[in-house]
């Protein structure tokens, strides 16, 4: 599902020498750039939409897919309270048992993903981005340096947030996930 953007870049291979540092991960931290086509490779699922929350592309790939609840979320410093605090949980590197699924309906921000050496592969999310992180990747979120955002988060069934921070990779999830990817 993955399409060419043109000039902008979407996904790249974090420096590790600027995330060696800095402590602030809403930094760009641009290393290597990506083709939107590596997402693919590591099974996640990318399309742009055109951000508005009513949308048929939108509803159609939720029928497809047999997802069943939604929410909106928003999170900014202007909006969330104790933003600093709340937002540490989202930069922990973790993985959950089910799809990761968001729609950005505003603002913009990071999911950092392990790439298949390990490595971290940055992915920028802007207004209109619909993706789909599979379970058991290893990933953290967030926002860039303008600390908002407002996303649709879609589920597979009732709406649940379990996030088991690395390292876990006994878990049945990140072992299905690695064997996807072999």
């Amino acid at each position: 599902m993955a399409e060419n953007l043109g000039k902008k870049d979407k996904v790249w291979i974090i420096d590790a020498e600027k995330l060696k540092n800095t402590e602030d991960i809403r930094q760009e931290l641009k290393g290597q750039p990506l083709n939107l086509d590596y997402l693919a490779q590591i099974n996640i699922i990318y399309k742009k939409l055109d951000g508005k929350e009513e949308n048929e592309e939108l509803e159609k790939i939720v029928k497809e897919r047999n997802y069943v609840s939604r929410d909106i979320m928003e999170i900014g410093k202007n909006v969330t309270e104790n933003y600093e605090q709340f937002t540490q949980k989202f930069k922990i590197e973790h993985l959950h048992m089910d799809e990761e699924i968001r729609y950005i309906v505003g603002g913009s921000g990071y999911f950092d993903v392990r790439g298949k050496q390990d490595e971290w592969v940055r992915i920028l999310v802007e207004k209109g981005d619909f993706i789909i992180l599979p379970e058991g990747i290893y990933h953290r979120f967030t926002t860039d340096t303008n600390d908002y955002i407002k996303t649709m988060r879609i589920f597979q069934a009732e709406p649940k947030w379990t996030a088991y921070n690395r390292p876990c990779d006994d878990n049945e999830s990140r072992i299905r996930y690695l064997k996807s990817l072999a």
